[in-house]
């Protein structure tokens, strides 16, 4: 209890940074580029967390999670700073902001990748698995209050502000999390022979980043076929092919490939795949259905995004306290996969006449599926593994769900840009191929000073292809209670009578040194 107000207000920094951008993302590509460009500023965040996710699990492990977490806040506090100044004067003006806003986002995940994995190891360092329950459930209850307060205070700067203190707003907050954790965070003193899989970490990054520009671009930048995407393609298998018998012989691997040889941490590491990839890809969307569909404020956006984080808030409570009491939990991932895929599929019902309160109630069915899903799966994930594997079980988890963030991010991005320019070119011809592709600036005012006939055109398959991207969203949705059914329920370590559980490794032994 004396370091989880600074785990909290870590895990605040990530989480609040990506709901705020996503408010403020109209004003953005409003300033800085085309609307084609607005998936690009949230995959290269998601794409940086998601390379670096392994590797800060396995430092942490092999140096002491203390330091490690200090350096990931700096990193993601520079990234913020860099982030707020993208496209200022002093950096060049506006022309190539967008470019360097998508560079500084993607260094701002790398220290992101830090803050998510190491807070849930430090977690699982000081609380044994049956009463880790309640404390991730506080965690995710953080969460999901700081997913109320992004879009709230996202809508405010956006509207009162300038767009740029979406980024800034975090420089005060990182320098209270580094101070509380400084001074307050004791952990065991690990003393380990420190060898980094750099090798492994490297084909990795190539390959995951290969398959996302692969996502990203293909039927949008380049066709199919060409040249670019063949070779983007062959780049992959290469590099993952190799990656599996270096980490076959690696010392200290960063993916370990025996994990997956239990059965639980293969399944829960799937579902937080499919849990990313529906979440992270089809949610990016909801703020510009709202601004420039329903024609919403930023600020008023913010307040419609209120029913998904209050319901994600309440069950996520509710499930971590009920799983510390009860111990049991394999129901709670078949009913969150079950109410998401409603909640897509209500997102998919969604055209230009939908009002305002009918959204808020569809976003907050997904909202409850989030939050039967969210702490969950890392709670899982960390009972099936040793102790000295804690960090890179928790790495790994986060991993999954980020690398399906990614791809769904990028893949939805394409399909709503595809189905945004076939639906325009269709109705207006080049004129509408231009207006879909963000010819010049755009942003919610720009509607206002096209002709009425185009205006109400560009709504209607606007608001068809947000619809598109929740339809395809769907398709993964559902295969989450399906892999959830096959989860084993192991009893939890550390409950009443078990001391540390039959396996005997879920506390480790009380340290002669602490850091």
């Amino acid at each position: 209890m004396v370091v989880l107000p600074g785990l909290m207000l870590a895990m605040v920094l990530a989480m609040l940074d990506n709901m705020i951008v996503g408010t403020a993302m109209p004003r953005i590509v409003g300033e800085l580029g085309g609307i084609s460009h607005l998936s690009w500023v949230v995959t290269a965040y998601v794409l940086g967390t998601t390379v670096s996710t392994p590797i800060w699990g396995k430092i942490g492990d092999l140096y002491g999670r203390k330091n490690i977490f200090l350096i990931s806040i700096v990193i993601f506090m520079v990234g913020s700073a860099l982030c707020g100044m993208a496209g200022s004067e002093p950096l060049g003006g506006p022309e190539g902001g967008m470019t360097q806003l998508i560079a500084f986002r993607a260094f701002q995940g790398l220290g992101a990748g830090g803050l998510m994995v190491n807070a849930m190891a430090i977690i699982g360092d000081l609380v044994p698995p049956r009463e880790r329950g309640q404390y991730q459930g506080l965690m995710a209850g953080v969460m999901s209050l700081s997913m109320i307060a992004g879009p709230l205070v996202g809508g405010f700067i956006t509207d009162h502000l300038d767009w740029r203190w979406a980024f800034y707003v975090n420089l005060p907050i990182g320098f209270v999390a580094l101070a509380l954790l400084a001074a307050r965070l004791k952990l065991p003193r690990l003393r380990t022979e420190h060898r980094i899989d750099w090798l492994g970490a490297t084909l990795l990054s190539i390959g995951i980043t290969a398959l996302v520009l692969i996502t990203t671009w293909g039927g949008n930048e380049y066709d199919w076929t060409s040249p670019q995407i063949l070779g983007l393609a062959g780049l992959a298998v290469a590099t993952l092919a190799l990656f599996v018998p270096v980490e076959r012989r690696a010392a200290e691997p960063i993916l370990p490939l025996g994990l997956f040889a239990n059965r639980n941490f293969t399944l829960i590491s799937l579902i937080g795949f499919l849990l990313g990839f529906a979440m992270f890809g089809a949610i990016n969307f909801l703020p510009l259905f709202q601004q420039i569909v329903q024609g919403a404020s930023a600020t008023d956006s913010g307040l419609l995004m209120l029913p998904m984080m209050g319901a994600a808030m309440v069950i996520s409570l509710f499930v971590g306290r009920a799983i510390t009491t009860t111990g049991k939990y394999k129901t709670y991932p078949i009913a969150g996969g079950v109410v998401m895929a409603i909640g897509m599929w209500l997102l998919s019902l969604m055209d230009v006449t939908t009002p305002s309160w009918q959204t808020g109630v569809f976003i907050a069915v997904l909202g409850a599926g989030m939050g039967f899903l969210m702490q969950t799966t890392m709670l899982i994930a960390q009972n099936s593994v040793e102790q000295k594997d804690l960090g890179v079980a928790s790495s790994t988890s986060t991993f999954f769900r980020s690398i399906g963030g990614s791809f769904g991010v990028s893949l939805f991005g394409a399909v709503f840009n595809n189905q945004l320019t076939d639906g325009m070119t269709a109705r207006f011809g080049a004129e509408g191929e231009k207006l879909a592709s963000g010819g010049g600036q755009f942003d919610p005012a720009a509607l206002e000073e096209l002709p009425a006939p185009v205006k109400s055109g560009f709504l209607e398959v606007l608001a068809a292809s947000i619809a598109d991207v929740f339809w395809w969203a769907i398709l993964f949705a559902v295969v989450v209670p399906l892999l959830a059914a096959f989860v084993k329920e192991i009893p939890l370590r550390g409950g009443p009578g078990q001391g540390d559980g039959p396996d005997a490794e879920a506390a480790p032994p009380v340290p002669a040194a602490l850091d």
